[in-house]
């Protein structure tokens, strides 16, 4: 099945990013790069905020972002409104990401993971899909923040 990433990173991810989007291609997906383009520094915010946007502005459309450990693109990936960003280091994560959490965005990190291990979380993100069921209140209450009423 032909799935659109969006994908991201900063300079730490630039070589991960760009790994995978050779990985995705070689399945049939459509990757749309978002930078960032070359080992120079640059600031992560940017690239998190414009894969979020991108996720968030085409229902269905999932996200892949990367930074050296993921913490920084998930939390500015998660200030987006309708995104759902996971930071996944296991493939088992990854799953209940997607199952329970209908998580739209893996987040990954390019310096605490293998190539080997990153790509089998991503298979396996991109492998699982909303349970629905007991898990729909619960994404629906993060959709509207109820946590924050």
């Amino acid at each position: 099945m032909n799935v659109r990433i969006e994908i991201g990173s900063d300079h730490r991810g630039f070589g991960l990013k760009e790994q995978i989007i050779e990985w995705l291609k070689s399945r049939g997906d459509d990757a749309v790069d978002h930078g960032c383009e070359s080992t120079d520094a640059c600031d992560y915010p940017d690239h998190a905020f414009a894969v979020g946007r991108a996720v968030a502005s085409h229902p269905g459309t999932l996200g892949v972002l990367i930074c050296s450990n993921g913490i920084g693109m998930s939390m500015c990936a998660n200030k987006v409104p309708g995104v759902r960003a996971a930071l996944c280091v296991t493939p088992a994560m990854a799953s209940q990401s997607r199952r329970h959490n209908d998580a739209n965005v893996l987040v990954l990190g390019a310096e605490i993971t293998s190539l080997e291990e990153n790509l089998r979380v991503l298979e396996t993100w991109l492998g699982a899909s909303f349970e629905g069921g007991r898990h729909v209140g619960r994404v629906e209450k993060m959709k509207l923040g109820e946590c924050c009423k």
